[in-house]
């Protein structure tokens, strides 16, 4: 048995003489400590101790893909005997554990500053639910996969720790590879949501004045934002009286929330914006200072379904947002105690603070047998998923269930979720019946427009435009929607309609009040022209939220040749911020490709080679940084070191489809101009690759089937029917009927353009049939 040695990270207290830490505020908050303790914050994390460990460490076996792995002590040490990146099992000591329920996982400290949290976790539950077992997180995965053991995606340091510990300090050395990270608390303590306490303490013992300090000496407010809700004729829910401006809300969100840090803090990088007008803004507030430090995901296809409903692990901000409750002003703390983190009190008395009981009676409302599971109000309006195999987390959108949608995107509901032998025909039916006056039955929904845009439909752009539009949508609806306009912008001299929607669309919402809809116009610029784009979004460069300007100078840098000296000056400061955050993320693959991209536009090749080259040393499974470093090879000329670099991709990612693709495109280039028939073979290998693990990726079909055509004419129109199959975009089908029809050799060749023909008819005029028809009699047979 190898033994794996260990250097203790210095996760010791931070050196800030602003953070005072938790045991200080005990004295004067005895109620609050005590409501805190033993909490999910407070158990956050620990050191592995007899006190924190919860899982069977004596000498309990589990096996796994044909290994054995052992949890084990050493006196009061805590071992694990488990196999690393390269397949060989080790000895590793367990440093700390992580949360208590219903799992708990534990980490690993490596001599780099590394912290990485082990594959196997605790289940927590008691046994009679199933728990008390040691199971694998993540069963499927290999060592090329991000979330692997050793790999970034368990990497305590940048994806865990900031919300985890108080007051860290990440101290990455970019030129090293590696970490010293402090804290303050190791857990989630009191200021972690309150801000720096010595003020605070110095107010206490009034050695401050009270005219000096900010809400008695905290950074932050987390008041609730509604004092008094009250009844207004006609409505069954109380409304707030006034809403009042709190830090609540956002200083829940850093971590409850998908989100990318940009800075430990937000005046770590304000320097380069002095003498600029941001320097003298008022400070951004509600959500706008939350990005400030962070850039929040929005509601996309990998995230979300079509209406909004959470896919993947979200946090519960991204949902919240798009709530009523949020609108109207609601905060956590309206429903959770914010020592504890448990609800303030049982259902259905909470939702009754401000719905009437007598209007949402069983009766009158959820239509099943009262006390039942199917009549609580979270059963129908807080859907659960269950994450990480054992922990179910409830959707905080509070959708109301939309069946009818569901027929046609594809989304969940709550009515099927639990009537399984019905359909979302059935239940929309159900719920016409019950609530024949609902507004809630309106078919025009931005969940209609996602999944247009998600499946190329030809009129997704225009709702797209609308949705972005609609002031009655929450503004991460509305960002969203902007995002998802991103694309081939076309000829800007010759708008069409749908264009000049788009068009109309970020323009107004560059002007926006909200950061999140300024952010969405950013994306969704996407595809214009350097002109075009620097004429839309070239206002944000001055925008007083970092995230905004920032994104802004990353996206119009990519244009950097074409400015004029004066758009390049103007382009300096917001762009130094966004190179300052790309450092702060140089420890991911991510942050270091954007710097190369940066380089690469401003000319700087060898800058971005090194930087590319960075990205693959720290992240060799990014399957991004290979191919824009084959780019750059290609645009040199060096076709050959572009095709070994994309090659060398896919041996450490083999589970990437844009990488192949890359290969099959630069090794048609070669074989054009080296007239290889091996190169073309080979190139074809690679795009039925790409095309077939991408799987709806509708561009890799249709390279894929116009690089078949010299080959095989069927297997060319099938290919380019899984595009049209998978994007509904007519231009798909057109490119099929084309091939066929240059093509028409047999009467296989025949009847399938004669299917094909048909098809497209429903989509273009009548015209560009008889043309297609032209040319295929004009074929010699």
């Amino acid at each position: 048995m190898m033994m794996w040695l260990m250097v203790a990270i210095s996760t010791v207290k931070a050196a800030s003489t602003d953070y005072v830490g938790s045991q200080t505020c005990v004295g004067c908050h005895q109620d609050a400590a005590e409501a805190w303790q033993g909490s999910h914050h407070d158990k956050a994390m620990q050191h592995a101790t007899v006190d924190s460990v919860l899982g069977n460490f004596n000498n309990d076996v589990l096996p796994f893909n044909g290994g054995e792995n052992r949890f084990f002590r050493k006196g009061e040490e805590y071992w694990v005997y488990i196999a690393g990146s390269d397949g060989q099992y080790r000895d590793y000591q367990i440093r700390y554990t992580f949360g208590y329920f219903p799992l708990q996982q534990y980490m690993v400290a490596f001599p780099d500053g590394r912290i990485q949290l082990i594959p196997f976790a605790w289940d927590t539950r008691p046994e009679s639910e199933g728990g008390q077992r040691w199971f694998h997180l993540y069963p499927d995965q290999t060592a090329t996969d991000p979330f692997f053991w050793t790999n970034t995606g368990q990497n305590w340091n940048h994806m865990c720790a900031d919300c985890h510990s108080t007051n860290l300090q990440k101290n990455y050395d970019a030129d090293k590879d590696r970490y010293d990270t402090t804290y303050s608390d190791i857990n989630v303590g009191c200021e972690a949501c309150h801000g720096p306490g010595k003020t605070h303490v110095d107010w206490a013992k009034q050695t401050v004045s009270t005219e000096s300090t900010y809400h008695f000496g905290l950074t932050r407010d987390v008041k609730q934002a509604v004092r008094q809700w009250v009844h207004r004729e006609g409505n069954p829910t109380l409304q707030p009286k006034a809403i009042e401006q709190t830090d609540q809300v956002v200083a829940c969100a850093q971590c409850h929330s998908r989100r990318t840090q940009l800075t430990e803090s937000p005046h770590s990088v304000h320097g380069a914006m002095q003498g600029t007008s941001n320097a003298s803004a008022e400070k951004p507030s509600g959500a706008n200072a939350f990005l400030e430090q962070y850039r929040l995901s929005l509601i996309t296809d990998a995230l979300y379904y079509p209406d909004g409903q959470i896919f993947d692990e979200d946090y519960v901000y991204g949902s919240f947002l798009q709530s009523k409750m949020a609108k109207k002003g609601v905060t956590c703390t309206n429903c959770h105690d914010p020592h504890t983190a448990k609800l303030k009190m049982p259902e259905p008395a909470l939702c009754q603070q401000c719905h009437n009981a007598s209007d949402y009676s069983p009766q009158k409302h959820t239509f099943h047998a009262p006390d039942s599971d199917a009549s609580t109000c979270t059963s129908c309006h807080m859907m659960e998923t269950v994450y990480m195999q054992v922990d179910l987390r409830r959707d905080h959108s509070w959708q109301v269930p939309r069946p009818d949608l569901s027929q046609y995107t594809g989304a969940p509901n709550a009515c099927t979720q639990c009537h399984e032998d019905q359909d979302d025909k059935w239940a929309a039916k159900q719920l016409r019946e019950w609530f024949p006056q609902s507004q809630h039955q309106n078919p025009r929904h931005f969940s209609i427009a996602f999944y247009a845009n998600a499946i190329g439909h030809q009129d997704a752009m225009d709702a797209l435009a609308y949705t972005a539009q609609d002031g009655s949508e929450s503004d991460i609806i509305r960002a969203s929607a902007l995002a998802r306009l991103a694309g081939n912008a076309g000829d800007p001299r010759a708008l069409s309609a749908r264009q000049q929607n788009r068009v109309v669309a970020l323009g107004r919402a560059v002007k926006h009040d909200s950061a999140m809809i300024r952010l969405g116009a950013i994306a969704g610029s996407e595809g214009f022209g350097p002109a075009e784009r620097w004429q839309i979004i070239s206002p944000l460069l001055v925008d007083p939220v970092l995230s905004v300007r920032s994104e802004a100078a990353g996206a119009l840098v990519t244009g950097w040749s074409a400015l004029s000296e004066a758009q390049k000056e103007r382009l300096t400061a917001p762009l130094a911020e966004y190179m300052e955050i790309q450092r702060y993320n140089a420890d991911r693959g991510f942050g270091r490709t954007n710097m190369g991209n940066v380089y690469r536009a401003q000319g700087n090749t060898q800058a971005a080679i090194t930087a590319y080259q960075g990205a693959i040393a720290v992240e060799p499974y990014f399957e991004n940084s290979y191919v824009n470093l084959a780019d750059l090879y290609r645009e040199q000329g060096n076709e050959q070191l572009a095709l070994q670099t994309l090659i060398a991709g896919m041996k450490a990612q083999p589970k990437s489809s844009a990488l192949p693709f890359s290969a099959g495109l630069a090794l048609l280039r070669q074989s054009s101009s080296l007239h290889s028939g091996s190169h073309q073979k080979e190139a074809l290998a690679y795009l039925q690759q790409a095309a077939e693990r991408a799987e709806t990726n509708a561009q890799y079909w249709y390279v894929y089937g116009l690089a078949l055509e010299p080959q095989d004419v069927m297997a060319a129109s099938e290919s380019l029917h899984k595009a049209f199959a998978v994007s509904g975009n007519p231009q798909h089908l057109y490119a099929q009927c084309d091939v066929l029809a240059r093509n028409q050799q047999d009467a296989a060749v025949t009847k399938a353009l004669t299917q094909c023909l048909n098809t497209l008819s429903q989509y273009v005029p009548a015209e560009a049939i008889d043309r297609l028809k032209g040319q295929a009699r004009s074929q010699p047979h």
